[in-house]
């Protein structure tokens, strides 16, 4: 898929972040927006998957170790085909299949159940150590949060992943600096993040993540490394695309209202409007 289509899909995959969140009454958007660039290019041009067989053996794996942005991965599965998007307006409705955080016995597509912060990228790190142990040849992708590395658990899985030269494996941190309580700085700050996951002995590669020229070739980088796994941190901006969800903390996890959501889909409506005209 090319630029262009890219920046269509993931404004559709935002589309469908805040219609989710907003038929919730709850969910996190801020985080979801952020990340909904990468989410797009992960699914649409960087991994080996299939929606019509979600448990291929061959299949690239993701872990989605910030899971209370689920709304932002459910979005990109509907847009690429492993479920109805219909389905998303159910999200965190009793009897929904859509739960508040992933879960991997119900949604296709997922691979694994999430939300723990901290936990996710032991599991992708467990997932990378397979395939190596079993010749396989399937990478596997985790999604973190800026705030969720202040977990001591991050440090001890990325140890282990350094150790076993899982170059297999890629490690992306969202850094959109704002958590549920403010400013990472100011909560518990873990800058310099990309000279730790250095000393953690990974490849390192800081882009801009909400531009598809600097995800593209960050992805393409992490392939041709060997003997280590890698860390792409992507400075992006929380909200992103939604005019006044955008570097603000307080859109962490709250719905918008009806009004809200109505400017929310029209500053959406304007990017996809100016996109079909370039």
């Amino acid at each position: 898929m090319d630029k262009l289509n890219l920046m269509k899909t993931a404004n559709e995959v935002r589309k469908s972040i805040v219609t989710a969140v907003h038929s919730a009454k709850a969910g996190h958007p801020g985080g979801s927006l952020s990340a909904a660039d990468i989410f797009t290019y992960l699914y649409f041009e960087e991994m080996n998957i299939d929606p019509a067989d979600p448990k291929k053996a061959d299949r690239d794996r993701f872990v989605l170790s910030k899971g209370h942005t689920a709304p932002g991965l459910y979005s990109v599965l509907a847009e690429r085909g492993y479920f109805p998007k219909e389905d998303l307006k159910t999200l965190r409705h009793t009897g929904s299949y859509l739960q508040g955080h992933p879960d991997m016995k119900h949604i296709p597509g997922v691979d694994m159940s999430s939300g723990s912060l901290g936990q996710g990228i032991s599991a992708a790190v467990g997932m990378a150590l397979a395939a190596k142990l079993t010749d396989a040849d399937y990478r596997v992708y985790t999604l973190l949060g800026d705030g969720e590395i202040q977990e001591g658990q991050v440090w001890e899985a990325s140890m282990l992943a350094a150790h076993r030269k899982l170059d297999n494996l890629v490690v992306i941190v969202d850094n959109n600096n704002l958590q549920i309580d403010g400013p990472i700085t100011e909560v518990n700050s873990p800058y310099p993040i990309d000279k730790k996951f250095e000393a953690f002995n990974f490849h390192v590669i800081n882009i801009d993540g909400n531009d598809f020229d600097q995800i593209d070739a960050a992805f393409k980088e992490a392939k041709t490394v060997k003997g280590q796994p890698t860390a792409i941190i992507a400075k992006t901006v929380k909200g992103k695309g939604v005019s006044y969800m955008e570097n603000n903390a307080g859109w962490h996890g709250k719905a918008p209202n009806d009004e809200e959501y109505k400017i929310a889909m029209e500053d959406l409506e304007k990017v996809g409007e100016a996109l079909c005209q370039m």
